[in-house]
């Protein structure tokens, strides 16, 4: 799982970022919009230190709750079809890692990115449809090095930092990080 693309999986197949899509960007474009006018409208109809709210306020503030459901639901929809996808590809297992979000929530550039790609609701749903249809789902350990380690020698790299996409290795391997990582994850084994 990760910011720029929603699930990358070792057999190459790569779940892109709703949230980097047109539908999306439009929708929270629009909102934003709706709240410049609410703020401006409660601030025109102010009474004293009172704030009165006129009926053309009710129904701005109607509209912003329809399109934040709406954007809801679209997310909520594109998990559904991601993790339907995986499953279906009917694999023996499926191993995913055990992030902490809270922790990576701390990072002030990252924060809203994270909190938008809904990764607990991703891993509850691939719990019960991976327990539904029989499929062993293996959570791997939060600190397992899945993007340090070499997925051809298995040599593991300590430096490497977040802005590093690209991963290099002493053996001659270049790979995309992320693809690495899902590469590593599909030989985790259970200690």
């Amino acid at each position: 799982m990760g910011i720029k693309g929603l699930a990358i999986c070792s057999d190459n197949k790569v779940y892109k970022n709703i949230n980097k899509t047109y539908i999306v960007r439009k929708i929270e474009k629009k909102i934003h919009r709706l709240q410049r006018q609410v703020s401006r409208k409660y601030e025109n109809n102010k009474k004293g230190k009172e704030y009165v709210k006129t009926s053309n306020i009710i129904k701005l503030e109607k509209q912003i709750q329809l399109m934040h459901r709406r954007l809801a639901n679209i997310r909520n929809n594109y998990l559904h079809k991601t993790t339907t996808s995986i499953v279906k590809t009917k694999p023996y297992r499926v191993v995913i890692e055990d992030l902490a979000v809270s922790n990576m929530m701390k990072n002030k550039h990252l924060s809203k990115a994270i909190a938008k790609q809904g990764f607990y609701e991703f891993r509850r749903q691939l719990e019960y449809k991976c327990k539904f249809r029989g499929i062993e789902l293996v959570i791997a350990d939060r600190w397992y090095p899945s993007s340090k380690t070499c997925s051809q020698c298995g040599e593991i790299k300590k430096d490497l930092k977040l802005k590093d996409r690209l991963y290099n290795c002493k053996c001659g391997l270049s790979i995309d990080r992320d693809l690495n990582a899902s590469i590593n994850l599909s030989k985790y084994k259970l200690a």
